[in-house]
Formats: structure tokens, sequence, C-alpha cells
């Protein structure tokens, strides 16, 4: 079997495309036989308009396909391909010598520029690898062959990376897919997924996608974001992550929330870094996103249906299994539906301290996304006793928002009260103030309310001290 096929049997079973062809080397024409070569020379062509053109240079995308052709032709079959250092090697002597021999009159810039195409094309992937080693860049988007956007410092703009068609697309999304044990096909025209990194992957292609297949990278930073990171980026000030600390060495169960987009994940992160080191965690997630740096962790993650619509695993499932494996700390990636229900109860039956994240537009919005969610999980519950679950679980809302210049700031912290009458009682802790706009970038900052949280009595119980002052007055 060639080192080609082996690459690319990773494909889930039943996908038959095949790869784009390359397109065939030049062929140069017969020579002519002794008879036919005349004794006299021939006479100089002589220029007149346009009749006589010098030969066009064959192109630099042409010139890739056909050594790329060359070099995976004559890879060792048995190559061991995990071993990357190997094969990156064996592609550049095979490499080398077919510029040698064929020849090609290449700049250095070209020719570097080539074998890293080259070996991108066959051991990563293609035309995105550039674009996934820029720590600039912080979301990919494929939207079909020709057109490839990048979000770089919160804007949008368009690159020049282009691939060959949609078969080019598909054999990049089989390969981010196939390792996590995913498929995308007809039947099933919809996948997320992960890269090694963790960086979030959705590809949607047709017939659903009227425009190619279409990739969708949220980048992930190689090391996890950190608190100095996200003081350096603005998200919020050294004081309020002393804070959140505090709260979560307390056990308080945390939800953040936020858009698309604006973070929420990284913040939680970051969060789920300040849990103790002697305590164990169980995380689950649609796709492990989640970079938690304890050495007493269990990462779950949910499975879709297989071709035969049997096998699912939903979230759901996963955290009511969570709760028999004796966590300390139960963090769920994001609750979308009624997985809400389970984790509320798990809040509320001695698993303190848990943190979950949630899409909402405000902290009060969160409240009735959680609402929503429980009724979706099929329990014919009473809106009073669910609104009771939600006051008696959460502690404390973070909310998170990307701002019109791009920034991802922490707008609102709020503490959830508890119920008077049918309604839930919040109280925001912090929130942020803008203050201007300079060369377009808002200004502003996360400031205190004056109002003193109730659960610093739970504390000063751990013995946990926070700066006087810290809400504005000293008490």
């Amino acid at each position: 079997m060639s080192l080609l096929k082996r690459i690319e049997s990773a494909r889930p079973v039943g996908d038959t495309r095949l790869p784009s062809p390359v397109p065939p080397a030049p062929v140069a024409p017969a020579p002519l036989p002794p008879s036919a070569v005349s004794p006299f020379p021939s006479p100089a062509p002589v220029a007149v308009g346009r009749l006589t053109q010098a030969p066009a240079r064959e192109s630099f995308r042409d010139t890739k396909f056909r050594i790329q052709n060359r070099v995976i032709q004559e890879l060792d079959p048995k190559l061991d391909i995990s071993d990357q250092v190997e094969v990156r090697r064996e592609i550049e002597e095979i490499f080398s010598r077919a510029i040698e021999e064929e020849g090609l009159a290449l700049t250095r810039a070209e020719r570097v520029r080539m074998l890293e195409q080259i070996t991108d094309e066959i051991i990563g992937l293609g035309p995105l690898e550039p674009l996934l080693r820029d720590d600039a860049i912080t979301e990919v988007m494929v939207n079909g062959p020709r057109q490839v956007y990048i979000e770089r410092g919160g804007k949008l703009e368009l690159s020049n990376t282009v691939f060959q068609n949609d078969d080019h697309v598909m054999r990049i999304i089989d390969r981010i897919i196939a390792p996590i044990g995913r498929r995308v096909d007809e039947s099933s025209p919809m996948v997320d997924a992960r890269l090694t990194d963790g960086s979030r992957v959705n590809a949607i292609i047709p017939p659903l996608s009227l425009v190619g297949p279409v990739i969708t990278i949220r980048k992930f930073s190689a090391s996890p974001f950190t608190v100095p990171d996200l003081i350096r980026f603005g998200t919020a000030t050294p004081e309020m992550f002393d804070f959140l600390k505090a709260c979560v060495e307390a056990r308080l169960n945390i939800f953040v929330s936020g858009g698309t987009g604006s973070g929420k994940t990284t913040t939680l992160n970051v969060l789920s870094s300040f849990v103790p080191a002697d305590e164990r965690i169980v995380t689950v997630e649609d796709a492990a996103e989640l970079q938690l740096r304890q050495e007493h962790v269990v990462t779950l993650e949910s499975r879709p249906a297989n071709i035969e619509g049997k096998g699912a695993i939903p979230i759901r499932e996963l955290v009511r299994n969570s709760l028999r494996m004796r966590p300390d700390r139960i963090i769920v990636g994001e609750c979308r539906s009624g997985e809400a229900l389970d984790m509320l109860q798990a809040m509320n039956t001695g698993h303190d301290g848990s943190m979950s994240t949630g899409h909402a537009n405000s902290p009060r919005d969160m409240l009735s996304r959680l609402e929503t969610m429980v009724l979706m999980a099929g329990v014919d519950l009473p809106l009073r006793a669910i609104r009771e679950q939600i006051a008696s679980a959460v502690d404390l809302i973070v909310q998170q928002s990307r701002l019109k210049d791009g920034s991802r700031r922490i707008t609102h912290i709020t503490e959830v009260q508890g119920m008077e009458g049918d309604v839930i009682v919040m109280q925001d802790v912090f929130i942020y103030e803008q203050t201007g706009v300079i060369d377009g970038k808002i200004q502003g900052r996360l400031k205190p309310t004056g109002i003193r949280p109730k659960f610093v009595e739970k504390f000063e119980q751990m013995g946990i001290t926070i700066p006087p002052g810290l809400f504005g007055y000293g008490f």
C-alpha cells in the first residue's frame, strides 16, 4: 500500500471520494527520425508582431503539483507515518533530488515555499497549516475552496489562501475528523471536531452548504491563556481575578455566560486553573477543548450517532454518569439543553464548586436560558420549582462580552441571592463602565458597585482573605 493511501486510509468507512487529480507532467515530443531531419540549418525565426512568442514558463502551481505527485510516488510505502521527523526528512530528500534532476530554476524562497506546501499536503492540513501556525490568527473560516477568511485582532479579513477544488477541502476535513472517529458525508453533513491542540472545528458540506465544504476553526493557544494574559488583553483587572480565585476556592457554583465568540471557554479555562491540585475534576464536553493543568483530571466527550443512527451518547448521560465517578468538581463545557437539569441537581446535591458556560446576553438572560433548558429535559416541573432549583444551585454568573472593537471583556460579575416571591433576586458585584473610545479602541474598566455579596461570609469560614475595599468600601 502506498504512503498516500495509508495517509488517506484514516477516512471514515464508506467514503469513496478520490483525491483530486494532479495535473500530469508535460510529455516531451518524440524525436524525429534521422531521415526527417534536414541537413540544412533552419533559418532563425523572424519576429512578426505577436505571431512568435517564447514558450510560457510553467506556473509555480503546476510545478508544485507535478513535484508533489513525484514525491508521493517515490515515498517508501513502509515508512512510519507517525514519525513525522523521518517523513519530513524523506520528503526533503526526494524533493531535492527531483528539483536537481529536472533542472528547475527556482529561487531559494520559491524552493522553501514549495517544500513547505508539499510537506503540509502530505502530512499536515494543506493550505490551512500556515494559518494555524500564525499565533496572531484566532479563527479560520473556509467558505468553499476559493474563499478563506481569518480573524486577527478581533477583526475579519480575507486571506490569499485557496484550495484546488471541493475535493481538496473534503480531504482536509477527513484528515481532521478521522483521528477522533467521526465522519461527514451526505447522510451526516455536519460534524464537530477538534485539532490535536484542542482547537474547535466545525464542518458542514453540501447539500446543506451551497458554497461548497465549509470549515470553521476556532484556534486555541498551544499553551492555555493564563491570568496575566487576560489582564494584558484587558479582559479584567488583577483585583477581579483575585476575587474570582477566592470564589473558586470557596467552592461557589459558577456559570460563565456570553455570546458566540465572546471568550467563554477561555474564561472557564482560567477559572478552572484556580481549582486546588488535590481535587478530582471531571470535565464533560461535546468536543474536548478545556486545557486543565491539574494532575487529577478525567475528561469525558460526547459521541454522535453512527452511520446507522445508533450509539449516540449525549452530554446529559455523561453528566449523570460523572455523579458516580466521585468528583470533587464537575465542569461542563457548555450547557445547551436538558443537561442543565442534571447540572443543577449535581450542584444541589453536594458537588459544590461546579462550573459551566451558556449562551446569554446578560446575567438575567442566563437564568431565563437555564429555565428553558431545564424544560427541554422533558420533565414536567412547575416554573417556581425550576427557579428554586436555579436560585439554590447557582451562586455567581460571570458575563463575558465581545465589544464592537473586537475586544473581549468581562462586563458583569453578578451574585444570585435567592428567591423573593416568584422572582430570582440578583445583585451586580462588579460591572464594566465604558469611559470612551480612543483610535477605535473602547476604553473602560470593571468597577465595584459598592455592594458586599452575601457569600463573603463563606470566604471567612474557609479562611480565604480578600483585600479590604475590593467592593468599593472598607469592611
